[in-house]
């Protein structure tokens, strides 16, 4: 074998692990949410800042950020049910796949009082 089919061959091989592995790692997770709630009365799921109201189905890392022992953060949808305890204070993460439906996170405390919100998965 020539030398320049020998180096065709083998960026052809590395362009293929490339393309690969970016794949695989788009596969892995779709996107970052950040869920706050306290140390007010406030709860909120943001995605790059932004408050969430769709997002596509896949695979999702939630940072949750609990900043009161009085309130939790409660995520409920399709195949999903995951919660902080009342008492607990700081930052849990949790990897979730999201399917098609709708989601409604809360304080379990007290949602009746507003402390909740929704989004929907396409």
């Amino acid at each position: 074998m020539s030398r320049i089919r020998i180096l065709l061959v083998a960026a052809f091989a590395v362009l293929a692990l490339v393309v690969a592995g970016a794949v695989q790692a788009s596969a892995q997770s779709t996107g970052k949410l950040v869920g706050t709630t306290g140390p007010g009365f406030t709860i909120t799921l943001t995605k790059g800042g932004q408050a969430v109201k769709t997002l596509k189905a896949g695979k999702y890392t939630i940072t949750v950020k609990d900043k009161s022992s009085s309130h939790n953060f409660h995520l409920i949808g399709p195949g999903v049910n995951k919660t902080t305890g009342v008492p607990f204070t700081g930052t849990k993460t949790w990897t979730v796949t999201l399917k098609k439906g709708s989601y409604t996170y809360r304080c379990d405390i007290h949602f009746a009082s507003g402390m909740q919100g929704s989004f929907k998965v396409k």
